[in-house]
């Protein structure tokens, strides 16, 4: 069976609440207070402090990151849990640190869940690893040298 193909594009204010969607949809890093995370924040994030990317899978928005723009990190990226191991964060990773080096930043930073996939994930990505907590870990990206 053939998997339709994903496209990728800048997201707007029209794509919140999908992104809210697959943001509750995730299995690990789960929002338990999900007003911790309100649409003022989304919004903020795309149209102030930052840039936001989807991907969609037949119209359907399955996964997105935001990149902050007013600290050089990555402020979110996930992953609907049935659109998983489909490159989709990689490719969303990717527009997201692009961005942020071509805004002038020479290092990029995300904190995420130790022990988790993420956290593999990122290793797995080239990121470099250090621990922030006992729960926590902060990740960073160096502009690659040209």
């Amino acid at each position: 069976m053939l998997l339709a193909p994903a496209t990728f594009r800048r997201a707007t204010l029209d794509d919140i609440p999908e992104i809210s969607r697959v943001r509750l949809a995730v299995n690990e890093n789960r929002l338990l207070d999900p007003s911790r995370v309100s649409r003022q924040m989304y919004e903020d994030f795309l149209e102030r402090d930052g840039c936001g990317w989807i991907a969609q899978v037949d119209g359907a928005t399955v996964a997105f990151s935001y990149a902050n723009k007013l600290d050089g990190s990555i402020w979110a990226l996930f992953v609907d849990p049935a659109h998983e191991g489909k490159g989709l964060a990689k490719a969303l990773l990717g527009l997201a640190t692009a961005w942020l080096f071509e805004s002038g930043y020479a290092l990029i930073t995300l904190d995420t869940g130790a022990g988790t996939r993420a956290d593999l994930f990122y290793a797995r990505q080239g990121w470099t690893r250090d621990d922030a907590s006992a729960a926590d870990v902060r990740y960073t990206l160096a502009r690659p040298m040209p």
